[in-house]
Formats: structure tokens, sequence, C-alpha cells
């Protein structure tokens, strides 16, 4: 474990071990050895979540996580902090430019996947808050990290997304994980869940039926 020595660590350490985060009087800015530092962090923890998908093919793009870091961080310290902060938005959380492959996804899941409750938060005191777009963006980029969240995937082409077999067992497990029907839904990913889990998941699909139902009823209204 590092030593804890800045706000920027402090929330990343907190936020991967106890899924809580700390608001700070200011937003420092991150300097390179925090970065480095993180960096380290997030190879150590992908390689322990790797254990879990057991791939030896895909490897941590610690640039990615790092970036992804720095969004979370930067998001959870807007959530409160925004006096004199608008002109900083698009330098505080910038629009991933590098590749967009299944390194990058798991590498920025580290920390995305904390994303969707800090968008609820900033929904719940501000709908019109111009960062709730930026941040929806990215988890339309990144949607594994949004699994569960009403996040628009309309444009998601699924067969080829979900054409490497590592990560579509991990979408697919945390669909069920997360009990995204909205997902489940979709034909071709609800054809993939049951080659996957077949019966084995009979709640799972109970709840999906009948949520099913109540839309084709709403729909006939």
């Amino acid at each position: 474990m590092l030593e804890n020595t800045s706000p920027f660590l402090d929330t990343l350490f907190l936020l991967r071990k106890d899924e809580c985060i700390t608001i700070f009087s200011d937003i420092k800015e991150i300097s390179k050895k925090e970065e480095q530092d993180a960096s380290d962090y997030f190879e150590t923890e992908f390689e322990k979540e790797r254990l879990e998908f057991l791939s030896d093919q895909i490897n941590c793009n610690k640039e990615t996580a790092v970036w992804a870091g720095k969004i979370v961080y930067h998001s959870a310290q807007l959530y409160l902090i925004r006096r004199d902060t608008a002109k900083d938005l698009n330098k505080l959380i910038p629009p991933y430019k590098g590749a967009r492959d299944i390194s990058s996804i798991l590498s920025a899941d580290l920390s995305l996947r904390f994303l969707p409750q800090i968008v609820d938060g900033l929904q719940i005191a501000d709908p019109e808050d111009p960062l709730i777009k930026m941040l929806e963006s990215i988890l339309s980029q990144f949607h594994y990290s949004a699994i569960g969240s009403d996040i628009d995937l309309e444009k998601v082409n699924w067969e080829e997304e979900l054409k490497d077999k590592t990560y579509r067992k991990l979408y697919l497990e945390r669909i069920v994980e997360k009990k995204a029907y909205k997902l489940a839904e979709i034909p071709f990913i609800k054809k993939l869940l049951m080659a996957e889990f077949g019966l084995h998941k009979d709640a799972f699909w109970r709840e999906l039926k009948t949520i099913t139902e109540e839309n084709e009823r709403k729909d006939s209204i």
C-alpha cells in the first residue's frame, strides 16, 4: 500500500477500499509524482482484479487508469467546490483521447465504476449542471462502468462491442450483478445472457419478465 500523501491519492485509496469519498476544501493541482504513484497503485489493483477474469493477454493501461482516476477525483470535488470553477471544467474533466480497447476499458473502470453515483448526486443538486453532460459523455464511451445507470447507448453496435470473449463475460456478469434489466432487454444481449447463464439466474429472469411486461403495458397506453 502506498503512503497517502495527497488529496488525490487519499481519494483513490478510500474510494477503492471503502467506496466513500472525502471532499477537501479546495481542488489542488495533481503533481507528476502523484500521477506516478497513482499509476503504480492502479497497476497493482489491476493485477488483483485480473485474477477474476484470468487473462494474461490484457494488461493495465496505466495512462488511461490515471486519466480516469483524475476524472473521478475532480468530479467528486466539483460536487461541492464550484466557486470560480466554470472556466476550468474542460481542464479538470478532459475528454479521453487514447485508444478505446479492452485494456483501456478495464483500466478506466478501476475508477469510473464510481462515477455514476457522483452523476446521480449532481443530478439531485442541479439537473442543469453542465458538468453532468460532460460526465455522461465519458460514461457513454466507457459504458462498462455505467452498467445499471441510465446512459444513452442507442448507437452501440453490440456484436462489435462484445466480440472479445473475456470482455463479453465480464459485461454480462455485471449486467446480472447490477440487475441492469434495460440492457438485458436488448435482444442480442438477452441471447448472450441465456447462453451464458441459462436457468441458473431464475430470479433475474423472473424480474426481467415482470419489468418487460410493465413496459409493454406503458407503451400500449
